[in-house]
């Protein structure tokens, strides 16, 4: 029998990039009601990026971290609520504000190839008593043997779940697969699998992870997310059920959430458009989305070639000055050619 997947809802912190962090607190409280009376037990909320995100650079929140987690901890019964620390952008005072704002579970997320920058946090967290989750993003740049060294060092640091983070959306299924095999292979924590959709196959790329050894598994009401958005909470509840596996949702209380509250709060459908694909294709970060847009629209250059030859130089989260860099030089090699 295959083992139980916990399925982790984002809507509240990845989904808050499709509305410009603008989510309300009354918002995310009336979300994490309807997730929690699914049966959803891990729900994620506050900024996009993480906590301590609100900023000029980032995009500044409708309210505060700490007062998204209460809003969200005084609606729940039975679920934890988890938040997002970015070493470099989140600060272990910020951790402890909405820790002791009621959230019991972070996750910590770096670079593939930067697992050590995560040990403080991770220490940090487990020593104040919270489950730590933590992401290695942009899993597709890393083989699978490579990454799984890099998950070897979070699982020492005390990670309890150690999550392949297809940030790009770039990986199809057997990619994904072959990394959550190697980390299973690896590491002594539970395996967790984060998916984009920007080349269509998020939950074909969960289904993939929970066949190697996922057991939790994220995903977000209506696909809302950054670019091309998640795996569809809701569709990856009823895939997962349909291949055998036991989620401890109900599927027909997240269709009522996903159709009656969260639809309503989104500002257009989530779709995979151009710039949603091309990031995918090219192997950028979905939060590349738009700052991509913005940029190829004010130097007049194609988003397509913009993204294409950031996905060339290997850009990737952190380099966001780089977007406009290259667009500016496209334009004035555009200008003077023949």
């Amino acid at each position: 029998m295959s083992a139980p997947i916990t399925i982790v809802d984002t809507s509240l912190r990845d989904g808050m990039s499709s509305v410009s962090h603008r989510f309300t607190t009354d918002q995310v409280a009336e979300v994490a009601r309807g997730l929690d009376r699914a049966g959803v037990r891990v729900i994620e909320v506050a900024h996009g990026i993480g906590i301590g995100a609100s900023s000029i650079q980032y995009g500044f929140a409708a309210a505060t971290d700490v007062e998204y987690v209460r809003a969200a901890v005084d609606a729940v019964r039975s679920a934890d609520i988890a938040v997002l620390y970015v070493p470099g952008i989140s600060t272990l005072t910020a951790l402890d504000a909405v820790r002791e704002a009621g959230a019991s579970t972070v996750r910590v997320a770096t670079h593939c190839t930067e697992a050590d920058c995560a040990e403080q946090p991770i220490r940090h967290a487990r020593a104040a008593g919270m489950r730590v989750m933590s992401f290695l993003m942009m899993s597709h740049k890393l083989e699978p043997a490579a990454l799984a060294e890099q998950a070897a060092k979070l699982d020492s640091y005390g990670a309890q779940v150690i999550y392949v983070v297809d940030s790009a959306g770039a990986l199809v299924p057997g990619g994904a697969a072959a990394r959550v095999r190697a980390l299973r292979d690896a590491v002594g924590a539970d395996i967790g699998f984060h998916a984009h959709n920007n080349l269509g196959v998020g939950v074909g790329n969960a289904l993939a992870a929970a066949e190697n050894g996922a057991t939790y598994i994220d995903g977000s009401l209506r696909g809302l997310g950054a670019s091309a958005g998640n795996a569809q909470t809701e569709v990856l509840a009823a895939a997962l059920e349909r291949a055998g596996y036991v989620t401890d949702v109900d599927l027909f209380a997240l269709c009522d959430v996903a159709e009656r509250t969260m639809a309503p709060l989104m500002t257009e459908p989530q779709i995979v458009d151009e710039t949603a694909l091309m990031l995918g294709y090219a192997g950028l970060y979905s939060t590349f989305f738009h700052p991509a847009k913005r940029a190829a629209a004010k130097y007049g250059v194609p988003v397509r070639e913009l993204l294409l030859e950031l996905g060339r130089r290997d850009v990737i989260g952190g380099q966001e000055d780089m977007i406009v860099e290259v667009a500016s030089e496209l334009s004035g090699r555009a200008r003077h050619e023949p």
